[in-house]
């Protein structure tokens, strides 16, 4: 039997990356995945690719796609197991003073509210069986400081405030919250912020010595770490942030 038999998960920006990594695994363990993304052509993609899966299109940064698609699977299936908040965006880098107005809003928009809003609906759906699984997608950039990275790192250090602050809120009621926190991970994302850096071979190979641990986490190492706090082997954990960066916090 999987380890998520039965269970009813949906995982924002699966499309791609490190969601696309836990809709796999989930399936795997016997879930039924929700990919939603606001990437339609590829989302359905993914979904087409994975059994019991399908695709919602959703826009995270806006509250009342997030509250339909919330809507869409307690239709659908009655009920919402495990929710990753996962989507996420790098944005511009650039020191604060040369950074635009509009980035700043724009990051925030879909790493911060983007997770708030999951989290208000989503929880709202767990309540009613008094019973779930949040899984929000931080960053080591929400715990330490990242040069050139001031919206992304203000979002993620939200996101594990937020996390914490769920988990203390709703643990009474069946409902467990917790954060991933990786360090660089070879995904698409990642390849979007070399490319926009002056010296992209550098910066490639830079990330590769950027943890105590030698080279960078793949996406199913982060998802094996999802997997993990999703399934009932931690039953016990809640408001737990937790890097997954080859020793780079500990230093």
């Amino acid at each position: 039997m999987g380890r998520l038999n039965g269970k009813v998960a949906v995982i924002t920006g699966a499309a791609s990356g490190l969601g696309r990594a836990c809709a796999e695994r989930f399936v795997k363990e016997g879930a039924t995945i929700v990919i939603a993304d606001i990437q339609q052509q590829l989302g359905e993609t993914v979904a087409a690719a994975l059994p019991n899966s399908r695709f919602i299109k959703v826009d995270v940064s806006d509250p009342s796609s997030v509250e339909a698609l919330v809507a869409k699977i307690i239709h659908d299936y009655e009920c919402l197991d495990i929710l990753v908040n996962n989507a996420g965006i790098d944005g511009e880098q650039a020191p604060i003073v040369n950074s635009s107005i509009e980035n700043w809003r724009r990051v925030l928009a879909v790493n911060q509210d983007g997770v708030y809003f999951g989290m208000k609906y989503g929880i709202e759906a767990m309540l009613q069986r008094g019973q779930g699984v949040v899984l929000n997608m931080a960053s080591i950039g929400g715990m330490i400081a990242l040069e050139n990275f001031s919206a992304y790192t203000a979002a993620k250090g939200a996101v594990i405030q937020l996390t914490r602050t769920a988990a203390i809120e709703y643990a009474a009621h069946g409902i467990r919250v917790n954060a991933l926190c990786p360090t660089i991970v070879n995904t698409p994302l990642l390849e979007h912020a070399i490319q926009n850096h002056p010296d992209p071979e550098q910066t490639r190979q830079d990330a590769k010595q950027f943890n105590p641990l030698p080279g960078m986490p793949t996406p199913d190492d982060v998802a094996a770490a999802a997997l993990f706090l999703a399934s009932d082997e931690a039953a016990f954990i809640t408001g737990v942030a937790l890097p997954i960066d080859g020793g780079y916090t500990a230093r």
